[in-house]
């Protein structure tokens, strides 16, 4: 016969509820029999076997909450040797108080109202401090009257499952933090917090290690002051406490007892007054597996670490790991962005923020302040005679011996290439410092096989007789230094009327470009861009010339500046941006083959108010794919308005084209605003390849800013690559493309095309 289960009070189906139902009825009356009659529960053979062979607890207590049956499952959590020692006692007995009267107010709630518990989730933490998370019924137990004599309830143990829950939550809510750019003390402190919530009687530590390889106050916001000023500074080694030893050994180190471990020998009184009994503590490792710090949790008692609370060290230690590592890089890109990579001196962008300062300082209290523009004489003759290296040495001794010509009050400013500004802020005796400056600059610099003397020409002015604002001294500075190299070089000038010659000469450079674009006096040359894997050509960066009918070709460094000044950059870039395209549209058509193109834009085209319709016209009007043309912008460009560049790089992206930051690192890195950026790759200045890969300080930001174009999603693209070594160097270490004379300067757009077609291209010169 077929059970009818459409009906639980017919067929088998129904037959058995009912019998179950009248065995549980029978049973609680049992129950409620035995607790009234106050018989002893162990002398009933049936309720003994139900209840101890239950891995889950199971328990019965009375209406004062007294147990009345209990299973070995719950004596042996609270360690007790059997059930019966149990028996007649309440939770007051066994666990931390505020726990117990929250257990007990739960039973009294249940027997006054009647109404059950069904799979609550509760901590249960025992006088000894172990702490369980449990999933609770409870029912109340009624006798045959249908009074309620007690309560039944079952507890099955979740703490696996609720630390596995705390300790996703709380790692997602830590790096949450760390990806909001939270303070790092403050992501430690959290990190630190989440731990001491899964335990009790723990604190915990993070320290931090500096240059000197000692270990400096990172977070312990529960460790008494004194005893974090106390270990402040500890210098690591083989038997310096749990801390020094771990960062030392590389690896976790646990004290179970610090008053007679010999790794604490030195430390005895140092911990004794404030009670630590054992400490744990683990090495926190960069991706690299570079020590940054320890992560130690203490114990006022002597003992070792369980499982659960290893985990938890390991578990905190790549948290921190992740945040001081981002931390440092940021450093790193931020020290970048205002600081030259090759001498350690600030850059432009600090220097523009510097002088300003100096400018209100000297404004607010009447006093006089100095630019000094300085070049070096015959610069190129090094870089072109003994090349790029031998040119690298002799500006970081240059400028090195620069900075010992000034106080501590002046700032010497590296502007790129050998162009050096120094600003004082008490205006020097001129002369007297010049010769100083020409004296330690002439003593021999001994490089690649010979010795050379190095001498500069340099331009002085004076505020506020010779301009009140940034840019009008440090256009005049670099029109005195102008004026010092065309008096024969290796001499000051001080800035004088007469030098408005040289600004009148600017002029006339502006005015040549005015007509140079319906002259056709422009031209571009391609560079090949190349897979760093496949060595596949994807694309070309465009670069433009100015044949000058009487001065020859001239470069963008001598005209941009001025085009930019002039406002004439936007139609320069017009002309630049639908001749690459439409030459880029040719290569495809003639190669059957999509190759893209790259184009810099300037900061005044990008802010025009019809950039984007430009992009649009000179794509439209090609015919190109916007996937092949990608945009080159830079950092500074960018951060001049963030809202409006972000705005427009949207735009653009939806379009279909690549955007790319040309020049990374050079500039202001705000890594906030740039993960928020859609772009495509950024592309490695070459300031930071030629050194590859020889200069450590070059490979570790080369390295950094690769890993963090990993990190965005972004293809890393390297500049000026002249050497097999640099490319073996950037290969492994996850660098995607790369362009330089080591594949091809750069060429016309038919030389490209020839040689594209025959494979054919430049061996790297000997000297670029």
């Amino acid at each position: 016969m077929i059970p009818d289960t459409r009906n639980p009070g017919t067929g088998e189906i129904g037959v058995l509820t009912k019998r179950l139902a009248r065995a549980n009825m029978d049973l609680q009356i049992e129950l409620s029999e035995l607790i009234s009659s106050g018989k002893v529960i162990e002398d009933s053979n049936l309720l003994r076997t139900i209840v101890d062979f239950l891995p889950d607890y199971l328990f019965v207590k009375d209406l004062a909450s007294r147990f009345v049956i209990a299973n070995k499952a719950v004596a042996a959590d609270l360690g007790l040797a059997t059930a019966a020692d149990l028996i007649g006692k309440t939770d007051l007995d066994f666990v931390k108080p505020e726990i117990a009267q929250q257990i007990m107010a739960d039973d009294r709630r249940i027997i006054e109202t009647g109404e059950p518990l069904i799979d609550f989730e509760e901590l249960l933490i025992t006088s000894a401090g172990v702490r369980k998370w449990l999933s609770t019924t409870k029912l109340p137990l009624r006798n045959a009257a249908q009074e309620i004599v007690g309560i039944v309830g079952m507890c099955r143990d979740i703490t696996d499952r609720k630390r596995s829950d705390f300790l996703r939550s709380g790692e997602g809510r830590i790096l949450e933090m760390i990806a909001t750019d939270i303070a790092l003390e403050d992501v430690l402190k959290e990190t630190i917090h989440f731990i001491e919530g899964q335990l009790e009687g723990i604190t915990g530590s993070i320290l931090l290690l500096d240059e000197e390889l000692r270990l400096r106050h990172g977070a312990a916001p529960n460790l008494p002051m004194s005893y974090n000023q106390a270990i402040d500074g500890i210098a690591i080694g083989p038997s310096v406490g749990s801390c020094g030893t771990a960062a030392f050994r590389r690896e976790t180190v646990i004290v179970t007892d610090v008053l007679n471990d010999p790794l604490w020998a030195d430390y005895h009184q140092l911990v004794a007054p404030f009670g630590f009994r054992s400490c744990w503590s683990t090495p926190i490792l960069s991706h690299l597996g570079n020590v940054l710090g320890t992560f130690a949790m203490y114990s006022r008692v002597a003992r070792s670490p369980s499982g659960f609370e290893l985990s938890l060290v390991e578990a905190a230690s790549r948290i921190a790991g992740i945040a001081i590592e981002r931390r440092i890089v940021e450093k790193r890109i931020h020290h970048l962005a205002h600081h030259d990579a090759l001498t350690g001196l600030p850059n432009r962008t600090l220097l523009k923020d510097r002088l300003a300062q100096l400018l209100l300082y000297a404004g607010r209290f009447k006093s006089n302040l100095a630019v000094a523009f300085i070049d070096l004489d015959n610069f190129k003759l090094i870089n072109d005679g003994l090349g790029h290296n031998a040119g690298d040495e002799v500006l970081q001794i240059v400028a090195q011996r620069m900075t010992s010509c000034v106080t501590a009050s002046d700032t010497v400013v590296r502007l790129g290439g050998d162009e050096f500004v120094i600003l004082f802020l008490d205006p020097p005796d001129a002369e007297a410092w010049f010769h100083r400056l020409e004296t330690r600059l002439a003593e021999p610099i001994h490089v690649c096989g010979h010795t050379l003397r190095i001498t500069c020409s340099a331009g002085l002015v004076i505020y506020p007789f010779d301009g009140d604002d940034v840019e009008t001294l440090l256009t005049n500075a670099d029109a005195a230094m102008y004026a010092a190299k065309e008096s024969g070089r290796n001499n000051l000038q001080r800035y004088t009327g007469e030098l408005k010659k040289r600004t009148q000469a600017r002029l006339m450079l502006q005015e040549g470009i005015k007509n140079a674009v319906s002259r056709q006096e422009f031209r571009l040359l391609y560079q090949p861009q190349l897979d760093l894997r496949t060595g596949e050509m994807f694309a070309a960066e465009a670069l433009i010339r100015w044949q000058h009918p009487h001065l020859g070709v001239i470069y963008p460094t001598q005209f941009i500046r001025e085009a930019e000044d002039s406002g004439r950059i936007v139609e320069i870039g017009e002309w630049v941006l639908n001749t690459a395209c439409s030459q880029c549209k040719a290569w495809q058509e003639r190669e059957q083959r999509k190759i893209g193109v790259s184009i810099n834009v300037s900061a005044r085209q990008f802010m025009e108010d019809n950039w984007i319709k430009r992009v649009e016209a000179a794509l439209t009007a090609s015919d190109l794919d916007p996937q092949y043309l990608d945009l080159e912008l830079t950092e500074s460009l960018i951060m001049q308005d963030i809202q409006h560049a972000t705005m427009t790089m949207h735009r653009l992206k939806e379009m279909g084209v690549q955007l790319s930051i040309d020049d990374f690192g050079t500039g202001y890195s705000n890594l906030s605003a740039l993960k928020s950026f859609p772009l495509t790759r950024l592309k490695i200045d070459q300031s930071f390849i030629r050194g590859l890969p020889l200069n450590q300080d070059d490979a570790a930001l080369a390295k950094a800013i690769i890993s963090l174009g990993r990190q965005l999603n972004l293809r890393t693209l390297a500049e000026g690559v002249e050497k097999l070594e640099q490319i073996e160097f950037l290969r492994p270490n996850g660098c995607d493309e790369y362009q330089g004379y080591y594949f091809s300067k750069p060429v016309t757009a038919e030389e490209l095309f020839e040689r594209k077609c025959a494979q054919e291209f430049p061996a790297p010169p000997q000297s670029i």
